[in-house]
């Protein structure tokens, strides 16, 4: 016989309130990753930035992570403190700033790089490889077609 104190469905078998309370465990594990590694999302993103295209300028960096130029500033300048970046005038331009990667910053994101595989570990931790690579595929199909959506009304 049913227990009536179980929901028998309704909104928490919901799409979106699923999505929202995982990507809400997801926040919480990576946040503890990076916060074990001394670190915040914004830097990862920075550091694996410029690892993947090369030296920038902060609105160039800004464009390809995704951060807005109010928070750039910041991230820069607390990852400049750390030594993890160096920041550069501009040959071409010298009144914008260039920002690399530094040893210490590839060190640094190497250490991020294995706290965020941790946590996606033990986020998908009940689903076999063929569950996750599946879960993926559909989740990117799903932002694709918002990002898209959000684009053409932009």
């Amino acid at each position: 016989m049913d227990d009536p104190s179980e929901p028998r469905g309704g909104w928490r078998t919901l799409p979106s309130w699923l999505l929202t309370q995982t990507a809400n465990h997801a926040h919480r594990l990576v946040t503890d990753g990076f916060s074990a590694a001394d670190a915040r999302g914004y830097h990862y993103r920075v550091l694996a930035t410029l690892d993947e295209f090369g030296p920038a300028s902060q609105a160039a960096l800004g464009r390809r992570s995704g951060i807005h130029v109010s928070e750039m500033v910041a991230t820069i300048n607390e990852l400049a403190e750390r030594e993890l970046v160096e920041r550069a005038p501009d040959p071409a331009d010298r009144r914008r700033n260039v920002v690399s990667l530094t040893t210490a910053g590839k060190r640094q994101l190497r250490r991020l790089e294995k706290q965020l595989a941790e946590r996606q570990e033990e986020l998908l931790a009940p689903l076999s490889s063929d569950e996750r690579k599946r879960f993926t595929d559909l989740l990117s199909k799903l932002l694709e077609h918002h990002d898209r959506r959000s684009g053409e009304a932009g």
